[in-house]
């Protein structure tokens, strides 16, 4: 597989359009991080690192709207690809949705949502948007 990351979301956003309650996905640092960020902003309901003999993997309980069964995340989207990574800098820090979304970045200080990035005034690779 030559981009875990596009993995990850694709197998989130299938789960979603499927109409899931859970989705089970191999782990690693990087989409461990990104679930809890996903996690931390309401966008899924909770979330389980599973150790595994041969991996370990991640269950995620999906989030959906209690009475229109509304998905929480309307799209999901990657953004730096391994053939072509995009990195921004604290003046040019994305807005996803003019506020309403969030848009996921490695930085030197780990993985974080675009408006921490502002308040620590460093910038670093987008990975995603989320809204």
């Amino acid at each position: 597989m030559t981009d875990p990351i596009a993995d990850y979301l694709t197998r989130v956003r299938n789960a979603y359009m499927a109409g899931k309650k859970v989705v089970e996905i191999p782990s690693s640092k990087m989409k461990e991080s990104i679930t809890k960020i996903l996690f931390e902003k309401g966008y899924i309901l909770s979330y389980k690192v599973v150790e595994g003999t041969p991996y370990n993997t991640i269950k995620i309980a999906l989030k959906y709207h209690p009475e229109t069964k509304m998905a929480a995340i309307k799209k999901i989207e990657r953004v730096s690809t391994p053939g072509l990574r995009q990195y921004t800098s604290v003046e040019d820090m994305p807005r996803v949705l003019n506020g309403l979304g969030i848009a996921i970045i490695s930085t030197s200080k780990g993985v974080i949502t675009d408006k921490e990035a502002k308040e620590l005034g460093i910038g670093g690779e987008v990975i995603c948007y989320v809204y």
